[in-house]
């Protein structure tokens, strides 16, 4: 051991170099390296939003026409709803009626029954006359049997029951094709194999029943039969499945997985509101040329439908009952990006945009100094919201867009009745905000505020226009010819 070092005492710490200063050249170089490795940042964070945003306008009329679609095919009270009119229509019900009459009329032979009677009439020596004259018979006879059954068929179609019965007999049959298609559930028509039968167990085990309560002892011991009996047999039917299974994924999923890429490519982007604005202007344009397609093929199925088979009429009201509910929210969805678009460009810099931010503040400060000045002051509260106006608004804009995420099927006049909503709440915030007022002893009123260069500013338009600071030495000094002047008589 070494004495010294008993004698000194514990050994000192060894004090650390300091950094040396960067000199300028360096401190150039350093700053250059960090401003480019923040634009190759940015870049790359442009560079993903980009994609991420196409990717998201490019599935959004994909994705809609998928909803509409799963909606269409899986549910049978949305395919019900979506039928339901045409049963209604009175140009559908007379071409109906027509058709129908004469599939009715020309199942009788009015030749033959002419010729039957002439038959008889010869038969019982009547007349040579009389015999020759039936053949006249025919034309009037096939008139009056058009106009007899024309008058019992429309009757029944224009009936109060035609419509349940048309509800209910399109309700039985998309649902037996859904179970085939599926494969899920019983029904009598059944998918097995590449076949599709029809099981009638069931129907018969209930004759069999019936016959025993009805007497007949021996109907118990019929012996089993054959049940199934195919109706139809391709080999399509896999492939209907599979594009069933398909359809059921995307229209679930696709919806959600462009909502999602459209917020990713938002969050990403260092550009927060123009991507917003870019979402939703790319999403109005796509929804737009959406509608115009549809229109297009409007077009292409008027003409290839021949007037003999369908007038163009009622051809025209059956397209557009099936696709309404796909335009209408075709219809929806460009509303709420115009909107989203709107709302983005608002919140900018743009000089409307500050024009609208700033005519908003003064009507709803106006509004809440009024209401001050009444004596329906909103205190504390009111500066709190003041205070805290970002957060408020952006919980006001996201329980709206919440609300139109969670509604069932909304159409166009939903989202105006939630823009109006949240307008409406905006609004209320930036009224109560203003009608906050100051203290009476505070600060506000007798602080250096009050006498300061701020005597002809926002403060002194308030209800405290016509206190303390109206007899101050401002309403003397160089503020008497500002916007303060009128304070002694409380305008604001």
């Amino acid at each position: 051991m070494d004495p010294s070092a008993d004698a000194s005492g514990p050994a000192q710490p060894q004090p650390q170099p300091q950094p040396q200063p960067l000199s300028g050249s360096e401190r150039q170089e350093y700053e250059r390296l960090r401003g480019a490795a923040a634009v190759r940042h940015r870049r790359l964070r442009h560079a993903g939003a980009s994609v991420l945003l196409v990717l998201a306008v490019l599935l959004s009329p994909l994705a809609v026409v998928a909803t509409w679609l799963h909606e269409e095919i899986t549910d049978p009270h949305r395919y019900v709803q979506t039928v339901a009119p045409i049963a209604r229509n009175p140009g559908v019900q007379s071409t109906v009626t027509n058709r129908l009459t004469r599939r009715v009329v020309d199942q009788v032979d009015v030749p033959a029954i002419t010729a039957q009677l002439a038959k008889n009439l010869d038969q019982t020596k009547a007349p040579a006359v009389v015999v020759n004259g039936t053949k006249m018979l025919g034309g009037p006879l096939e008139s009056a049997l058009t106009d007899a059954v024309h008058r019992v068929i429309h009757k029944a179609v224009t009936s109060e029951q035609f419509p349940l019965v048309w509800d209910a007999a399109n309700r039985r049959a998309h649902a037996a094709v859904v179970k085939v298609l599926t494969g899920e559930g019983t029904s009598a028509v059944q998918a097995r194999g590449n076949a599709i039968v029809l099981d009638i167990g069931t129907l018969v085990d209930n004759v069999k029943q019936r016959l025993v309560r009805a007497g007949y002892e021996k109907a118990a011991k019929i012996p089993y039969i054959d049940r199934q009996f195919t109706l139809v047999r391709t080999d399509k039917l896999d492939e209907a499945q599979g594009a069933m299974r398909l359809l059921d994924i995307v229209g679930t999923w696709l919806p959600a997985v462009t909502i999602v890429l459209a917020a990713l490519a938002v969050w990403l982007s260092p550009a927060h509101r123009l991507t917003l604005l870019a979402a939703g202007i790319g999403t109005a344009v796509m929804m737009v040329a959406l509608l115009v397609g549809l229109a297009v093929v409007r077009g292409v199925y008027l003409d290839s439908v021949p007037p003999t088979a369908l007038p163009r009429g009622p051809a025209a009201f059956i397209f557009d009952t099936l696709v309404r509910f796909l335009r209408e929210g075709t219809r929806t969805l460009l509303v709420v990006a115009v909107v989203t678009a709107l709302a983005a460009y608002l919140y900018g810099p743009g000089r409307g945009a500050r024009a609208v931010r700033s005519a908003a503040a003064r009507g709803t400060g106006a509004i809440g100094r009024g209401l001050a000045r009444v004596g329906a002051r909103t205190g504390g509260f009111g500066r709190w919201l003041d205070t805290h106006r970002a957060w408020t608004s952006g919980v006001a804009i996201t329980g709206g867009a919440l609300a139109l995420v969670l509604w069932n099927h909304p159409t166009p006049a939903s989202v105006g009745l939630v823009l109006g909503i949240v307008v409406g709440v905006l609004v209320l915030l930036g009224i109560l905000a203003g009608a906050s007022g100051p203290t009476a002893n505070g600060p506000m009123a007798s602080g250096p505020a009050a006498n300061g260069p701020t005597a002809s500013g926002p403060t002194v338009e308030g209800p405290a226009a016509s206190g303390p600071t109206a007899e101050g030495p401002a309403a003397n000094g160089p503020a008497a010819d500002g916007p303060a002047a009128g304070g002694r008589h409380g305008s604001p």
